[in-house]
């Protein structure tokens, strides 16, 4: 770049892009950003041959001053491709509401690491149906919202959680452990947003007590699921996964032990991922630019 670009104050934007592959997507998105006096600073892209598509992420430095008009220009010069594209500021975080019930290790988990400052996102609200965690919330200054539920009640228990997600712009919601089905209805207004942590290496032992399931089959491996939320209960498109060995010893309380660790980890692994935008759904698989 010229000296005249250089001294301009650059501000660096996330860029990802899916859409069916063809030749040239890459020499698009590189030509804008030449033109614009911008400049590729991290790049990962991935070709399905099988699905026929493309995803791309991008860490691009934009001159300030081009930033809108590079946007313009970026959807127009890739409009023929008819792509899912965003661009945001990486600065500007994604803005989450978590869910818990009773269990704790995974909501300390991500307060934890955000609280550190390495879990780039902003907690707008914690969500729960029972008030047993609000003495862990409340010092950190994230409000709680308590939202009772039961069988009669949960149409409109969702109707004042889908308006706390409207309120506070929440980009996404986390299940840290929340024991509750969300409904069909629910799940589809948010497709892709909605992540949960399922307690067993999926799709082995879906729904409920699986460290139980594990138990009587005499696994010797246990594991953690990250995972998109859908209307098909715990079938979403996988984020993260992990495992622990284990022996004949170790009884069900063991398996529930030594789960919640690696539970915590893929959790919060997930969700840093996903705040990085470096989650890229192409149908029922994920794209990982980790």
């Amino acid at each position: 770049m010229s000296a005249a670009q250089t001294a301009r104050e650059l501000v660096t934007h996330v860029l990802t892009l899916r859409c069916t592959d063809e030749p040239g997507i890459v020499a698009a998105v590189s030509q804008t950003i030449f033109s614009h006096g911008a400049n590729i600073v991290d790049s990962a892209q991935y070709a399905h041959e099988r699905s026929q598509t493309f995803t791309l992420r991008m860490e691009i430095d934009v001159p300030a001053d081009a930033a809108t008009r590079f946007d313009t220009d970026l959807r127009s010069e890739l409009a023929r491709f008819d792509p899912i594209l965003s661009l945001r500021r990486k600065a500007e975080l994604r803005r989450v509401i978590l869910m818990v019930s009773k269990a704790d290790h995974c909501l300390w988990d991500l307060l934890y690491h955000w609280q550190a400052g390495d879990l780039p996102v902003d907690i707008v609200a914690v969500v729960s149906n029972h008030e047993t965690l609000k003495p862990l919330v409340e010092p950190h200054g994230i409000p709680f919202h308590l939202l009772p539920i039961t069988p009669d009640t949960k149409v409109e228990q969702e109707a004042k959680l889908r308006a706390l997600v409207a309120d506070t712009g929440a980009d996404f919601i986390v299940l840290a452990r929340y024991m509750q089905i969300l409904s069909d209805d629910f799940c589809s207004r948010y497709p892709g947003r909605i992540i949960n942590i399922h307690h067993s290496f999926l799709p082995g032992f879906k729904g409920a007590k699986p460290y139980h399931q594990a138990y009587d089959r005499g696994v010797k491996l246990i594991g953690a699921t990250a995972h998109y939320v859908t209307s098909d209960l715990d079938e979403g498109p996988i984020i993260e996964q992990d495992v622990v060995r284990i022996s004949h010893r170790h009884l069900e309380d063991d398996l529930v032990k030594m789960g919640r660790d690696v539970e915590r980890r893929v959790l919060t692994r997930a969700v840093r991922l996903h705040a990085e935008d470096r989650v890229m759904l192409t149908g029922h698989r994920t794209v990982i630019f980790d």
